[in-house]
């Protein structure tokens, strides 16, 4: 039993505050790109996410949050001189900030960078076919021509809006050779 490995690129979810700051009064998220997790998307909208070290131009993904956050790689965190931690995604306290810079405005966020924790979305349904539950720990092999691998540490995050999908940043892609079209499995 297979489900898609997806790349997740650096991105920024903002809040409807954070966004207005950064694109003006009244700006709303624009759609550019679908994403496969239902009612998600790359907006057209792209902010400077700016730590001690440099910066990095991130595309916000919608709809807005709650909460302000960065997802890195930890190559771009080191990029920017930040330490973020891996977490999962919302999971915020305690974690780094950053400057996002826009071209209305600037924010200071005081956490919200993290490293996000390589996951695969599942339905309920998903989950019992799977043998799995919510925030189950599991590993998952990657069969890729030349670079197989499996990776150990991966939450299953169940829902009934989610569709079925891994998602890992472009550090853990490029090492698995994660080019295109990729599946995995669950290893027991």
């Amino acid at each position: 039993m297979k489900f898609l490995v997806e790349t997740s690129a650096r991105h920024a979810h903002v809040s409807p505050a954070d966004l207005e700051t950064l694109f003006g009064k009244g700006s709303e998220l624009t759609v550019r790109k679908e994403l496969s997790q239902p009612g998600q998307y790359a907006s057209n909208e792209k902010i400077k996410v700016v730590g001690p070290r440099g910066e990095l131009s991130v595309t916000i993904l919608g709809p807005t949050r709650g909460n302000s956050q960065v997802e890195l790689s930890y190559t771009d965190a080191r990029t920017v001189g930040i330490q973020a931690p891996v977490r999962e995604s919302g999971d915020i306290k305690g974690t780094p900030g950053c400057k996002l810079v826009g071209p209305a405005g600037e924010v200071d966020i005081s956490e919200g960078v993290i490293v996000a924790k390589r996951h695969i979305h599942m339905t309920p349904a998903d989950a019992e076919k799977f043998g799995v539950k919510d925030k189950d720990v599991v590993s998952v092999k990657v069969n890729t021509e030349g670079r197989a691998l499996i990776f150990g540490d991966t939450v299953v995050r169940v829902h009934p809006n989610f569709a079925l999908a891994m998602h890992i940043d472009t550090d853990e892609s490029n090492a698995a050779s994660a080019a295109g079209e990729v599946y995995g499995e669950i290893v027991k």
